[in-house]
């Protein structure tokens, strides 16, 4: 572009002229202005696409991050491998998988922010939508905090402005747990010319007498460790980090001598569980014990017997009872459900085998209701890592009986019978059919073959849910229930007597009871021992259970 003249130069020039070239250097630095913010312009638009490129290929990166760790957590959650892994151990896996998944999100997020900031006509660009906050528990407390502005004075000079809406956000906050002592004092009346004794108030009765816990710690302690899986020596650290160190050893001796007085309320529980029910639930988990004489541990059982009769539409209370036992010998089981006849929910564990006999001490020979969720199991365990037509085959005609199931669970026995005759007979004739087929076919020695002889052999357990309609198709219920005391177990590794088992199985007893009940522990624990510090015991034993508990709730609230 040609530059213009110096009129300095012309001091003669007429004004016309002076104001033509005038014009024309205007037009000059103009068209010079334009070709500049052009230039820039063009300059901004290839750094921003060349950011926004690299903003994509991030995002791309990402998002193919995010899709392979949906594909983990759907495959270990509902993957065959996940029927291998111990239910504790798959729901650890879960939570890092959901916490990275997590991450991933809000990565991408950002990336997204980063490229709606570049954009050329971001100010026009709709926002993200954010994420729907989840509404919070009405029953917790709500502490309003108004934020005003600085200033609500118009700029235009009317006075102050007119507040015409409002915008609420909750968020969920937290508030330390705080300990306190609580000082009981009864002052002593006398009569002041001596004439009478002395008066004061009978001091109120406490759980464990001359001990600093009240009945509310106490819960608490139990809770956390028998339900929240914190065993006493973290207890104590984290009593330690809010100003009140009290050892370890002390939280046991509180929660033994705890143990041993709710012992008669879980006798009792038991004792009903197995007089006011035809069908019961058991199973067994490992209970590792400290053998002192030896320097090692030997491994003791908690034995489950669970009642839950909402399958069929039954009215009796749901309620699990554990039982510490030694061993896992056939003899255990027999002394645990002496009195009581009917059917019982079970794997095909050998130690049941002999209840079902005329050699059972117990009672009448038991009904043994055998669990298709154990033989599914160990199909998909023998599954060979090529493959197998035949386990999967076998899960398909599985997957079709649990979708009867599906149907007629909550409705009452006869209906389910009824149905089950209609639609799973024909399924469990053929299952049976088929399955002895194919093991002909499969070396008896082989993984595959064992657990197909596995079902083969109990056929008639297998089948007995056809014929019962109080009875379920496996014993999953039971095996939930187990899984509480063996998230305990894994945490405090084992017990330090068979006294601790036995005072683990009581706390699990009256825990999992509240948990199928509907109820919260620490609230029971608290009630419960209040009422047995007061005596009620002796008054009536029945309205100490979970259950009682729950129905009483509603009206004392």
């Amino acid at each position: 572009m040609s530059q213009p003249f110096d009129l300095s130069q012309f001091p003669d020039l007429p004004p016309e002229v002076m104001k033509a070239f005038a014009a024309q250097s205007a037009a000059l630095e103009a068209a010079r202005f334009e070709a500049a913010v052009e230039r820039a312009a063009r300059l901004h638009e290839q750094a921003v696409g060349g950011e926004k490129d690299a903003f994509i290929t991030e995002l791309t990166a990402l998002v193919e991050k995010l899709e392979g760790q949906v594909g983990q957590y759907r495959h270990a959650k509902f993957g065959p491998k996940s029927e291998k892994l111990d239910p504790a151990q798959l729901e650890l896996a879960l939570e890092d998988l959901e916490t990275a998944i997590a991450e991933t999100q809000a990565q991408i997020a950002a990336v997204e922010d980063k490229i709606v900031a570049s954009s050329a006509d971001h100010g026009k660009a709709a926002p993200r939508a954010p994420r729907k906050a989840r509404t919070l528990p009405e029953h917790l407390p709500r502490i309003e905090r108004v934020i005003e502005p600085d200033s609500i004075v118009c700029r235009c000079g009317c006075g102050d402005m007119v507040r015409i809406g409002e915008d609420r956000a909750d968020r969920l906050d937290y508030i330390p747990a705080r300990y306190q002592v609580i000082v009981t004092i009864r002052p002593k009346y006398a009569c002041p010319k001596g004439r009478t004794g002395v008066v004061q108030s009978k001091a109120p009765a406490h759980l464990l007498e001359g001990s600093w816990p009240t009945e509310a710690l106490l819960a608490q302690i139990a809770v956390s460790k028998h339900s929240e899986h914190m065993p006493l020596n973290r207890q104590a650290v984290v009593m330690a980090r809010l100003g009140v160190p009290i050892d370890r050893s002390v939280l046991a001796d509180w929660m033994g001598r705890t143990g041993a007085l709710i012992a008669p309320v879980v006798d009792h529980m038991a004792v009903v569980l197995k007089q006011g029910s035809t069908r019961l639930y058991v199973d067994e988990t490992t209970a590792p014990v400290l053998d002192p004489g030896r320097g090692k541990t030997k491994t003791g059982y908690l034995w489950a017997v669970l009642r839950d009769d909402r399958g069929w539409g039954g009215t009796a209370p749901p309620g699990v009872v554990f039982h510490y036992r030694p061993g896992r010998k056939g003899e255990y089981a027999d002394d645990i459900l002496t009195g009581f006849n009917g059917t019982i929910q079970v794997d095909a564990y050998g130690a049941y085998t002999h209840l079902a006999t005329p050699k059972r001490t117990g009672g009448d020979p038991l009904r043994l209701a055998f669990c298709w969720a154990h033989g599914r199991r160990k199909l998909i365990k023998a599954k060979p890592k090529k493959g197998s037509p035949i386990v999967d085959e076998a899960l398909v005609r599985i997957a079709a009986l649990y979708k009867i199931e599906d149907a007629v669970r909550g409705t009452d026995p006869g209906r389910r019978r009824a149905i089950r005759q209609e639609l799973s007979r024909p399924l469990v004739d053929q299952f049976f059919a088929w399955l002895a087929a194919q093991a002909a076919r499969v070396s008896r020695k082989s993984e595959l073959g064992e657990a197909m002889a596995y079902m083969l052999r109990r056929e008639e357990g297998f089948r007995l849910f056809l014929e019962d309609g109080q009875v379920d198709i496996d014993s999953n219920l039971v095996e939930n229930a187990i899984r509480s005391p063996a998230m305990n177990r894994r945490n405090a590794l084992f017990a330090g007597h068979d006294e601790g088992g036995r005072n683990w199985a009581r706390f699990a007893s009256l825990i999992g009871s509240c948990k199928m009940n509907g109820v919260e522990p620490y609230a029971y624990l608290r009630d419960l021992f209040t009422k047995l510090a007061n005596g009620h015991l002796n008054t009536n034993i029945n309205d100490l259970m979970p259950w009682a508990y729950a129905a009483a709730a509603p009206h004392s609230q």
